[in-house]
């Protein structure tokens, strides 16, 4: 079967040459299908492929800049003026948001040599952030001679720590024990009463971002696009069978089938957390994405179409 002169074999290389970065070509489409077993789930894999999100590099930097200037700027703006009679005055504005800006400490989630480092500087470049603003996890406490754990001294005046993610699917990332960033919080929140910490991603599953609002260890956690239960593929809400032919209990079966070969675990053969998603970015593939689109390990011939890049957490 001609599955690339197929309609959605058309509709992906349409996706590919304008939105997906033409990381796509079809050779690579057709070694990705050859991990399928028959035509029917080839059918149905070019479908559910059709229907990915892909966030260009482009696309990320504008949400990065809407992420520093909708949860981050806006409301210490907002604060701002309240705290001086509803002022409009620029100059009053102005200097007090360089204040509170100078008093925070921007840090990324995961592996800083990994894409988190990526994200991180594409945030500091689209919004004009001082370097010195950004830090790693494990610089902001250190131990005396009798291993107590002390702030560094030159964090002592920061009064605002914000996380930035690219994604939260399940929470984990912000609340999981085995976690350097809740490990890093909670050291905060041991040496530093007061201090106010954020959680601040491009996208958020709903029930994650509830997660982490509910572990109590963040003021606030928030998502520049908040991603409901229609995202989930196989979701009974989802938001792409839109097409009678393609019925969605039986491409979570197949993606299920060969997710489990991969992952090896039922609870993550559709995505960390089960979150089924399909989705992917210039930098990296979350692995909340379901497993046959990113699955990339030594130990097997499975060949991925978009590649995810292991963050260490």
């Amino acid at each position: 079967m001609d599955f690339l002169n197929s309609k959605y074999g058309k509709q992906i290389e349409v996706l590919n040459s304008t939105i997906w970065e033409n990381r796509v070509q079809g050779p690579k489409i057709m070694e990705w299908l050859d991990n399928f077993d028959d035509d029917n789930e080839k059918n149905y894999a070019l479908y559910m492929l059709s229907r990915l999100m892909y966030f260009s590099s482009s696309s990320i930097r504008n949400l990065l800049k809407a992420l520093y200037r909708d949860l981050y700027r806006y409301p210490i703006i907002e604060q701002i003026r309240k705290d001086n009679n509803n002022t409009l005055d620029p100059n009053i504005i102005e200097s007090s948001f360089e204040k509170e800006l100078m008093a925070t400490r921007f840090l990324g989630v995961g592996n800083p040599s990994e894409s988190g480092v990526h994200l991180l500087y594409y945030f500091r470049q689209e919004n004009k952030i001082p370097r010195n603003l950004f830090i790693n996890t494990d610089d902001i406490v250190e131990y005396d001679e009798n291993g107590n754990c002390k702030l560094r001294d030159s964090y002592k005046d920061v009064k605002h720590y914000v996380f930035i993610d690219d994604l939260c699917g399940s929470g984990d990332q912000a609340t999981s024990n085995t976690s350097n960033v809740k490990r890093c919080v909670q050291h905060l929140r041991n040496i530093v009463e007061d201090a106010k910490i954020s959680y601040f991603m491009i996208f958020g599953m709903s029930k994650g971002i509830q997660v982490i609002r509910n572990s109590g260890l963040y003021n606030q956690a928030n998502a520049v696009v908040e991603l409901d239960e229609s995202y989930r593929c196989f979701s009974e809400q989802s938001r792409f069978f839109d097409d009678d032919k393609y019925k969605r209990a039986e491409a979570k079966s197949i993606a299920y089938k060969h997710g489990y070969k991969l992952m090896g675990y039922p609870q993550i053969s559709l995505g960390f957390g089960d979150c089924q998603l399909l989705l992917s970015m210039h930098h990296n593939t979350p692995d909340n994405t379901l497993p046959i689109i990113w699955y990339d390990e030594d130990n097997t011939i499975w060949k991925p179409i978009f590649k995810r890049y292991n963050k260490v957490y």
